[in-house]
């Protein structure tokens, strides 16, 4: 599935974008152990790859805000940047801000099999012994389009692999490049994917004792032009043009719009949901030092969620709620962090959702797919000559 570029042949073996390019600049914050949205303690991802043949390149990437997501919700927020593209879930998480859904991302043509599977999964293991469930659901699922290089009407995923992403997710570091449900994706014309990142702000908890917060970021990155591919301040895309290395030897290599990209964040810090929509928006100042400019035909749509709260999940019976019934006003006590002390939280987003994209690019492998569309990888030898003389 994986060629040479159609450039010129690749002598660096693909890897992240440090290991790439050592001296880049990519923030005043650390990054977390993993460099990785599992950073966030209690986040879980898993993602998986459906490619049974050369037209199909397609998968499904799984997000668990936490274990016992069935149990307990989680503040959140979302940010439209441009609305041609699709997050199921939305709407009431906007009117709650309440995250009670595992989070899948796949493509355009799958988003009913994301849907049914997350579905399907909580009818299977959280029944009540009457076959009734209690859990208010309204699955989160969020795409980007692989039909240039994936054949949609495959349908491919089923939601049997979205249940298996659910039991199957772990902390470890998430896979990058070709992978999940970013297997199939374009980012700047050039190959995608999914990519992560993570950053380390420390402050101080509610008795003054200093504290570090993990901010992670997931991109599924399907977006942009080669023009405007910006690599740590080095307006890369254009010094290619320039070169006359933006040419391909396929005619048919153009997808028919310019893609999308959604960018999930999660946080350990304290953070209430109109923070959370705060620290979506701040994914669009990563985005745009990539060189994504959120255009009319791309879907770019972003949600944050912190851990730091534990909400118990809705009971829709309410029968287990003794006294307390939907009429009647009840206190709970919750988290948050003085909207004063965010500037680091803001900070670290941008700069993690940056990276994210870096390292879908350099991770992703060169690809041929549905009806033999050929999309190269960035090429990283260019990409480090052309870096090591113009960094800022």
């Amino acid at each position: 599935m994986s060629q040479a570029t159609s450039n010129q042949p690749e002598k660096l073996k693909r890897d992240r974008v440090r290991s790439i390019l050592p001296d880049i600049y990519l923030g005043r914050w650390p990054t977390g152990r993993l460099n990785s949205i599992t950073d966030v303690p209690g986040v879980l991802v898993h993602t998986q790859s459906i490619e049974p043949d050369g037209d199909v390149h397609t998968g499904v990437t799984t997000i668990l805000p936490r274990r016992n997501w069935h149990e307990y919700s989680s503040f959140a927020g979302v940010f439209r940047f441009n609305g041609c593209g699709e997050m199921t879930g939305a709407h009431w998480l906007n009117e709650t801000g309440l995250l009670s859904s595992p989070i899948v991302i796949t493509a355009t043509s799958s988003v009913g099999e994301g849907y049914r599977g997350v579905t399907e999964y909580v009818y299977r293991h959280h029944r009540r012994p009457d076959g009734e469930v209690d859990l208010f659901l309204l699955p989160v699922v969020a795409e980007t389009y692989d039909g240039f290089l994936s054949d949609p009407a495959r349908f491919a995923v089923t939601p049997n692999h979205v249940m298996q992403g659910i039991e199957n997710a772990t902390a470890d570091a998430v896979p990058e490049g070709n992978t999940g449900g970013g297997t199939g994706m374009i980012c700047h014309r050039f190959k995608g994917g999914t990519g992560s990142s993570s950053r380390i702000v420390q402050g101080f908890n509610s008795d003054g004792q200093t504290v570090d917060y993990a901010v992670g970021v997931l991109v599924q990155a399907n977006y942009g032009a080669a023009e405007t591919l910006s690599i740590g301040g080095v307006p890369v895309g254009r010094i290619l043009k320039q070169e006359g290395k933006l040419a391909s030897d396929n005619a048919k290599v153009e997808p028919r719009k310019d893609g999308s990209i959604i960018i999930i964040v999660a946080t350990d810090a304290p953070l209430i949901p109109i923070q959370l929509q705060r620290l979506a928006t701040r994914a669009t100042v990563g985005l745009a030092k990539v060189g994504g400019y959120g255009n009319n035909s791309s879907g770019d749509i972003f949600l944050a969620f912190s851990t730091a709260n534990t909400i118990p999940s809705g009971d829709v019976s309410m029968q287990s709620s003794g006294p307390t019934t939907d009429y009647t006003p009840t206190e709970r006590t919750v988290r948050m962090s003085d909207n004063d002390t965010l500037n680091g939280i803001f900070e670290a987003v941008g700069d993690a959702t940056e990276e994210a994209i870096y390292n879908a690019m350099f991770m992703a492998e060169t690809m041929t797919g549905f009806r033999g569309r050929h999309v190269p990888a960035l090429n990283l030898e260019d990409v480090k000559r052309i870096f090591r003389g113009r960094q800022p």
